[in-house]
């Protein structure tokens, strides 16, 4: 079993965005490790193809064989590896939050995003489920008609709709004090935020803090701010930004420190990225 985290020569991954809906489409193969823990804004939902996919999200671990579907929520920090040598080969989905609220109000059916809602299931067996993602990624991956794409999104969100209940917070003893630090990471995301300003801004010791920081998001303050970087990222290349100048607005040091974390998390250079969601190619900044 490889425990490497280095790339595999048979890893690959090829990634398209259609310009209409901001939909990624992500068709991948990894061995051994493919991820670190990392979250989206975006729902994801896949299928694997191929091989036994294993992941932690929701702090259980699941395994997805050929066939099976991936239902996951906006911020559920998930990571990747392939138990098997000959490793796994998926097709996913990732549907904007705000895309997805539109078309649930227009087709009549549950509001299937963001964290107002919750996948029943990480891992679901739904034959019928699976046939409409696998249809939806081949429509916006490969290009087809508006018409055939837009039949395949209406009929992938009833059918996501299928899968949904209520989101439950977890408890905290302190939920005002954790959402202040929360909502503090935010504002402040570009700057340097130590965890003592953090506490003194949420009027919480930092001990306490990060306790309950954790127990209510599932991370440390530092992992959500660093997952908070990655996400606004990502939306920032996929509009044309500049590496450099977005690893800046962000918060990281600088594009090589943004380019590590976002190797870890999505196994592509940020330059990559934004080449094959865009087809912009990495630039120096114009003077």
């Amino acid at each position: 079993m490889n425990n490497s985290r280095e790339k595999s020569s048979d890893d690959w991954i090829r990634l398209s965005r259609d310009p209409d809906t901001g939909i990624e489409t992500v068709h991948a193969h990894f061995r051994g490790h493919a991820y670190d823990p990392h979250d989206h804004d975006e729902v994801l939902v896949g299928v694997t193809q191929q091989g036994v996919q294993q992941f932690r999200c929701h702090r259980t671990t699941h395994r997805s064989t050929e066939g099976r579907v991936m239902l996951i929520e906006p911020g559920a920090v998930h990571d990747g590896y392939a138990p098997q040598e000959f490793g796994f080969t998926y097709a996913m989905l990732y549907l904007p939050q705000r895309w997805l609220a539109s078309m649930a109000g227009r087709l009549d059916s549950v509001d299937a995003s963001g964290m107002g809602s919750a996948f029943r299931k990480t891992v679901a067996t739904d034959d019928k489920l699976r046939d409409t993602i696998q249809n939806a990624f081949l429509a916006l991956h490969f290009k087809e008609a508006k018409l055939a794409r837009d039949q395949c999104l209406d009929e992938l969100v009833r059918r996501l709709s299928m899968h949904t209940s209520p989101i439950v917070t977890p408890a905290s003893n302190s939920p005002e004090q954790v959402l202040l630090a929360r909502d503090f990471l935010h504002d402040q995301m570009a700057r340097d935020i130590g965890l003592d300003e953090l506490a003194v801004h949420s009027g919480i010791d930092r001990f306490r803090l990060t306790r309950q920081f954790k127990r209510m998001f599932g991370l440390s303050p530092h992992a959500y701010l660093v997952r908070l970087r990655l996400r606004v990222a990502r939306a920032l290349l996929a509009n044309g930004g500049t590496p450099s100048q977005v690893a800046l607005d962000v918060g990281f040091a600088d594009q090589s420190h943004m380019g590590r974390w976002f190797q870890r998390a999505y196994r592509l250079s940020p330059a990559v990225y934004q080449s094959q969601c865009t087809n912009v190619l990495d630039r120096p900044p114009t003077p």
